[in-house]
């Protein structure tokens, strides 16, 4: 099986053969160039791709975060598919933070679907060179040879050569032009679309692998931090005279202030250094801080929440429109309208983030659970005063991330720790600090009413939502939902309507707001396909034939004709378009699957509910039981069109992580504010699922030959409209204000 190597530079450069002439894959693409990588223990720059040893291994990069999606093996499969490699003999490494890769930014669902194609045409490149060489040495036209089973051969005469052989006289050639490059037809993928055991998983078991709490390096002292609890006020006094009487502390430092906006600085505070980690956190409960006002500190939760319900009550700006949806409504038979809301959210990866830091002579060496190394880079960088390449950014293993790894500042309090004391030191957050001082999903209210003629057909929709937006992080000014936001689930409603308004609200922020796994589709999918469900009963319909009568004719939709410029999670709308057809499929997969319209035993029935995001197609049917006021899930059943898929496994793998994300958020989900504080800090008060709440999860795939779609994301969104349309109609309580928990016992 292939297997993660871990290596130093030197030890790269003679395991892949470099010395001895092994190949190095030329630049294909502008702006992918191949770099230096290696892993975690490397102290070096990166420069490739793909190498190949005369020792017969070829040596892979990976250059995305693997936090258990499994994309350390999946661009890998892809490339040692195109190059016709033995996949016994690949090994798998790391690669740093390097611009030349184009974007290291592991979230948005964006890894196969981006390099896909790039990774194709890499190991498609290392093929086409090897066969040269091969042709070369035989002295035969290009057209006879062919790769095959980790060797070139010449069938007409029966002769073959060893990759290994090859690697030395195939580095001298130039690599081939991109469009020269021949790809392998779909039919002969030997690992593409292959259920590929992860490379990860050996370490994994037996504990040999390093995530970023485990990294331990000579002399390294270990801090921890107590950070202002409300965004906006610094330190203003600090008494740390007992903190210095703890045996093992060795020093506090007084965290740099912090001004809007946020970005992805550390929080103001005091850190605690010491020999051992119990010594850091004893120091810092010693500590006696006095912090300065903080606009922010009147903040309260509910209150804001009750803000936002009124606000999306009102009419409010337009960013969508068909027909003139006001008159559409006063001109109807009937309407309906319901207003839902969500509450702020975490992220709660089982390891919360960790950095260690080495500063020496002008340079910085960081090792990080980070799903974003390049932005790690020039954060330290900024935050230290060097140029990025002087920063050095080591990718560990993560223990989950679901956005929450993608802002760096823990990594930059590591730096500057690093620098202030000329030593290494390691940054570990608790799951207090995780929880209390993380960057939040927004809290949001969302409006909704219809009005339906004679035949009980949909004619006027108006729907509003408010949120504090991400952009506020960035730009400290920032009241709306910027247009990204309104990407993920509203302003690209997929509906056949007369009349349709799609309209926002203000929303001031007060925490640090960032992305969660799915971000705003979390708040737009839940009310839409609840107030879909809502709909269909007060129409007496089945809920699966309203879907697919709102939804309509087959067909592309394109909101921009109708004034939302859409951005289509940064892809093109011609290859990207969004296709009813793919999502009446998942519909309609899920529900006969499910059987949701058969009967079923008193107290119990099923939901569903269907979302496209990160340009894929899930559906969702969800079976509870209520009883007593208690809800029990007992199945859930999910189908995801993602296109073309390349490791089957995983992707069923990252549905039912999806599944369990999405419950534990609708069912528990809730980060309340006080006096500008995070109330919640640690499992206890902020429950993720446990295995007694867990239902029995299908997951079904489309098999599709379509460009490859997200995966990690899109199996969130739909979860909690199924499951609350699967509440309603066992007990015939409507749930529109998550979490669960707050109406019924879970």
């Amino acid at each position: 099986m292939s297997e993660i190597t871990n290596v130093s530079r030197r030890q790269f450069l003679k395991l892949s053969g470099i010395s001895a002439g092994g190949l190095v894959l030329g630049g294909l693409l502008p702006g992918f160039k191949p770099v230096w990588a290696q892993d975690g223990d490397a102290l070096s720059e990166l420069n490739l791709f793909v190498s190949i040893g005369s020792d017969d291994l070829v040596h892979i990069i990976c250059h995305r975060s693997e936090m258990g999606q499994g994309i350390r093996t999946g661009l890998p499969q892809v490339v040692a598919d195109e190059l016709m490699a033995d996949w016994h003999k690949v090994r798998v490494v790391q690669g740093l933070a390097n611009a030349e890769y184009g974007s290291q930014n592991t979230d948005g669902s964006r890894s196969v679907r981006r390099f896909y194609q790039i990774m194709r045409e890499m190991g498609a490149s290392a093929r086409t060179m090897l066969e040269q060489a091969a042709a070369n040495q035989w002295q035969v036209p290009l057209e006879e040879v062919q790769a095959k089973d980790h060797q070139v051969v010449h069938a007409k005469t029966g002769r073959s050569l060893r990759f290994g052989e090859l690697a030395e006289s195939a580095s001298t050639l130039t690599p081939p032009a991109k469009e020269t490059l021949k790809l392998k037809p779909a039919s002969e993928f030997t690992y593409i679309g292959k259920n590929v055991p992860i490379v990860d998983m050996p370490a994994i078991l037996n504990g040999s692998t390093v995530y970023g709490q485990d990294v331990q390096l000579p002399g390294m002292l270990y801090a921890s931090i107590e950070r202002t609890p409300v965004v906006g006020a610094n330190v203003k006094a600090v008494d740390n005279s007992a903190a210095l009487k703890v045996s093992g502390v060795l020093d506090t430092f007084v965290m740099p202030k912090q001004s809007e906006p946020v970005l992805f600085k550390p929080l103001p505070g005091v850190a605690v250094l010491a020999t051992n980690s119990w010594a850091a956190m004893q120091g810092r409960k010693a500590l006696s801080i006095e912090w300065t006002d903080s606009p922010h500190a009147g903040h309260d939760s509910e209150a804001y929440l009750d803000v936002l319900k009124g606000r999306v009550k009102q009419q409010g700006k337009v960013i969508r429109s068909v027909g003139d949806a006001y008159a559409g409504m006063m001109n109807a038979v009937d309407t309906f309208e319901a207003l839902y809301s969500v509450p702020y959210l975490i992220h709660a990866p089982m390891e919360p983030p960790a950095a260690t830091a080495v500063f020496n002579d002008g340079s910085c060496e960081i090792w990080a659970c980070t799903q974003t190394p390049q932005s790690t880079q020039r954060n330290v960088a900024e935050a230290l005063g060097i140029e990025p390449d002087k920063v050095k950014v080591n990718v560990t293993l993560l223990g989950g991330g679901f956005g929450r790894k993608s802002k760096p500042d823990f990594s930059v309090e590591a730096a500057i720790l690093a620098k202030h004391t000329g030593k290494p030191v390691k940054v570990s957050w608790s799951r207090e600090d995780e929880i209390q001082h993380g960057y939040y999903h927004a809290a949001a209210a969302m409006h909704f009413q219809a009005g339906v003629d004679d035949s009980g057909r949909v004619v006027s929709w108006i729907q509003r939502t408010a949120f504090p937006s991400i952009s506020w992080t960035f730009n400290g000014t920032t009241d709306e939902p910027s247009g990204s936001e309104l990407d993920l689930g509203f302003g690209d409603l997929p509906f056949v309507l007369d009349n349709l308004s799609c309209e926002t609200q203000k929303a001031e922020a007060h925490l640090r707001i960032g992305w969660v796994r799915s971000v705003s589709n979390i708040q737009h999918a839940f009310a839409i396909g609840s107030f879909v469900d809502e709909l269909a009963d007060k129409l007496e319909r089945r809920p699966r034939d309203l879907w697919l009568e709102l939804l309509g004719d087959d067909r592309l939709v394109d909101p921009e004709p109708e004034g939302f410029k859409y951005g289509n999670y940064g892809e093109s709308k011609a290859v990207f378009p969004i296709d009813i057809a793919r999502l009446k499929g998942v519909l309609n997969l899920v529900a006969d699957k499910a059987g949701v319209e058969k009967p079923t035993a008193k107290n119990e029935a099923w939901g569903i509910s269907v979302h496209r995001s990160f340009v894929s197609y899930v559906a969702v049917a969800t079976k509870v039981r209520v009883e007593g006021g208690k809800v029990q899930v007992l199945e859930m059943h999910s189908a995801i069109d993602a296109g073309t898929v390349v490791n089957p496994d995983r992707v069923k793998s990252q549905m039912e992580g999806a599944m369990i994300f999405g419950l534990s958020l609708a069912m528990m989900g809730d980060i309340s504010v006080k006096g500008g504080a995070v109330v919640q800090s640690n499992f206890h008060d902020y429950p993720i699922l446990r295995i007694n709440q867990s239902p029995l999860i299908h997951s079904y795939i489309v098999e599709s030959s379509q460009p490859p779609g997200g995966v990690g994301e899109p199996g969130v969104p739909p979860v909690a409209a199924s499951l609350c349309n699967a509440i309603f109609r066992a007990s015939g309580k409507r749930i529109r204000d998550l979490p669960i928990s707050k109406h019924m016992q879970v």
